[in-house]
């Protein structure tokens, strides 16, 4: 055939996201047959997959997404090597592409066979890893349905929160936005104590008794003092209980029953890259 033209190498890497070069020899190769070249970055991404299959992907970005009527909410991570690829913007726009996608789907399964560009995501995944050179994946993949789902993102993309609230009132949407960033910053484990699963309570009264002991504390007042450090495990460490970080002199739930009498928060989900 004859030379391959800059708008054919243009076209192909709108399709691909492939690098100009890349795009170049795979109409080369394939002889200006687009879907033959498609089908050439997609197994040089498997070979370049293959060979960082045991790399560390601990970087990348966090994104959250709620769909139009506030009532279903998704986190995924993006993961990468290097924090240099995380901050990339076409990386960044990748992961919020990703996103939109996982919204519409109820597992990681369904996801990752969801269809991108002519293929699939988890096939997507490894062809950019192809362009970028880098191992990609997906790190996590969190719902959040409720009457009211709201959202957090960090600065810098390393932690996404939604919260979930039992109706709608007056402000929704900034009291969602604070308890959302509650959660960012504050870790809880559990919504409530109810959350908590025995195995970290019975740790925590152990930790408690432990310590009691080596204070000197005689072992018949160990139990009732250790679940008094409990009660004190549940508010710093449960979403509701914990000090509004705005104020405070109120919890939580405090807060957002200051705002609405009759609001309860349902749910939470908490991704972060550390």
């Amino acid at each position: 055939m004859g030379k391959i033209t800059a708008s054919e190498v243009n076209k192909l890497r709108k399709m691909s996201g492939a690098g100009i070069m890349d795009c170049k020899n795979a109409l080369v190769e394939s002889n200006g047959n687009f879907d033959l070249a498609i089908e050439i970055l997609r197994k040089k991404g498997q070979k370049v997959a293959a060979k960082r299959a045991e790399r560390d992907s601990s970087e990348g970005a966090v994104i959250a997404k709620v769909d139009q009527n506030c009532l279903n909410g998704v986190i995924i991570s993006l993961n990468c090597e290097t924090d240099f690829v995380a901050k990339n913007e076409s990386f960044v726009s990748l992961a919020n592409e990703l996103a939109e996608i996982a919204l519409k789907n109820n597992s990681l399964e369904e996801f990752l066979n969801c269809e991108i560009d002519s293929m699939t995501v988890n096939e997507k995944l490894i062809q950019q890893t192809g362009v970028i050179g880098e191992k990609l994946v997906i790190g996590s993949f969190e719902k959040l349905s409720a009457n009211y789902v709201g959202k957090y993102i960090h600065a810098g993309n390393k932690i996404a929160t939604l919260s979930g609230f039992s109706s709608l009132t007056d402000g929704i949407e900034d009291i969602a936005k604070n308890v959302a960033m509650q959660a960012a910053a504050m870790n809880p484990i559990a919504l409530d104590e109810s959350g908590v699963n025995q195995s970290t309570i019975d740790k925590e009264i152990e930790i408690a008794k432990d310590q009691l002991r080596q204070e000197g504390k005689p072992e018949a007042m160990l139990d009732n003092i250790a679940k008094g450090k409990l009660k004190r495990f549940f508010k710093d460490n449960t979403l509701i209980n914990q000090d509004f970080i705005k104020d405070s002199k109120q919890s939580v739930a405090v807060y957002v029953k200051s705002c609405s009498p009759d609001l309860k928060i349902t749910g939470f989900k908490r991704v972060a890259l550390v």
